[in-house]
């Protein structure tokens, strides 16, 4: 506008004040004005979000009273005023990527597993099979060709029974599981990442937590098979532990007067809530998970029991000639490779194995929601929980419920002799 003004002017004074004077077939055309004081005028060319261009145009009065515009480029940067730490800002987006390259790390690593298991499943079963086969041929055949029969069907049940070793011990099954649980937990931190950077303004401790969780997840799922495998036949079951230490949480600017959304119900609430998760639920998924660990133990040891007998047993098989009576090893060679088939199908076929690690880690879920719980609660500044109205949202999403029906629940648990379970997911 002030461009358009001055133009304006100028171009008045012009036509009512021109002299025109010719030197050496040369035109020059004066302007006769009054001085006029010296102003810049800034119009500005926004780079990016912290810095602009500005272009300082500035009006000249010569000695000869000639108006001149001259351009004096100056490039100012301006930053963002109490804006977000670009270092910060640039830390949080490396670990977005390294969270991203550890989802898809574990997914392929999690579809192997699950082939290892269905692929070994079917040629133990194969190979075990042929193998009482090859043993009921040689108890009803006489001449040379029994030994060759059982020393065919020995070493297939001598096979078997190393390669069931080796199946029982590593459990692909619960291998896979384990993979499927590291990518949902590792998408969701990634989801958290992406919601911190949305926000805006995160911090050195959103940094410091999301490094903490990436490096926990990596010790509670590894992907290494020698060394760090978890053990798969503890001594007792505990449930799945895949989050760091509660820390306590910054300072957040909130309204005095609604206390950060917490008031003495709603703490009340949460507390009848983490006793029913710790009452119910969590005590519900590790007895089912102690069964299924003795069920996966029995079979884990009855398969290669069951194939070493049956390969002692063809050793010793006689032929139809030369036997009296019972023929006791050939019992025992077809006998036992037939047991231990069905044995290793139900033992990887029904995925024991995954569902032990299903039980652990639904358990682990529910001791993670107490202890975030707790953590708030026992913070006796509100300012430094979490918003109480968004907290209790979330608790209730992540039990499957609504959240007239997550208060209904917390009522109701101290009143009820039947105490219903907390969640309705799982």
């Amino acid at each position: 506008m002030t461009i358009l003004q001055s133009s304006s002017f100028l171009n008045s004074v012009a036509s009512t004040s021109s002299n025109y004077s010719c030197k050496r077939g040369l035109i020059r055309a004066t302007i006769n004005i009054p001085r006029i004081k010296t102003s810049k005028i800034s119009l500005p060319n926004l780079q990016s979000v912290h810095e602009q261009d500005l272009i300082s145009y500035s009006t000249i009065v010569n000695n000869d009273n000639l108006v001149e515009i001259q351009l004096s480029p100056a490039t100012t940067r301006s930053h963002m005023v109490n804006g977000p730490d670009p270092l910060v800002i640039e830390k949080l987006y490396a670990i977005k990527e390294a969270v991203a390259d550890r989802v898809e790390m574990h997914k392929n690593i999690g579809e192997q597993r699950s082939q290892w298991n269905s692929l070994l499943l079917t040629s133990i079963n194969g190979i075990t099979l042929a193998a009482a086969t090859m043993a009921g041929i040689a108890a009803s055949s006489s001449g040379d060709s029994v030994l060759g029969l059982k020393m065919s069907s020995t070493i297939m049940y001598l096979a078997a029974t190393g390669m069931l070793t080796i199946i029982n011990t590593i459990q692909p099954s619960q291998l896979a599981e384990e993979q499927r649980n590291a990518t949902r937990l590792f998408q969701d931190l990634y989801n958290q990442i992406e919601t911190t950077l949305s926000i805006g303004h995160p911090s050195g401790i959103d940094v410091k937590e999301a490094m903490d969780r990436v490096l926990s997840l990596d010790k509670a799922y590894p992907l290494p098979l020698l060394g760090v495998m978890l053990e798969k036949f503890p001594s007792s079951v505990e449930p799945a532990v895949w989050w760091p230490q509660q820390r306590r949480r910054q300072t957040k600017s909130v309204n005095n007067n609604n206390w950060n959304g917490w008031n003495s119900k709603l703490e009340e609430e949460m507390k009848e809530i983490m006793g029913v998760l710790g009452r119910k639920d969590q005590e519900e998924y590790i007895s089912l998970g102690k069964k299924a660990l003795k069920l996966n133990k029995f079979l884990a040891m009855s398969g290669p029991l069951l194939t070493g007998l049956a390969a002692i047993g063809s050793m010793f098989i006689e032929s139809d000639s030369a036997s009296h009576g019972s023929n006791w090893p050939a019992m025992l060679g077809i006998v036992g490779g037939a047991l231990a088939s069905v044995v290793n199908t139900v033992e990887h076929g029904g995925q024991v194995g995954m569902v032990f690690e299903m039980y652990r880690s639904n358990a682990g879920f529910f001791e993670y929601m107490k202890e975030s719980i707790e953590s708030n609660l026992m913070e006796t500044e509100t300012e430094r929980r979490e918003n109480g109205e968004v907290f209790e949202m979330k608790v209730a999403l992540k039990l499957g419920r609504s959240l007239s029906d997550l208060r209904n629940l917390a009522s109701s648990s101290s009143s009820s002799l039947k105490e219903e379970f907390a969640s309705k997911l799982f």
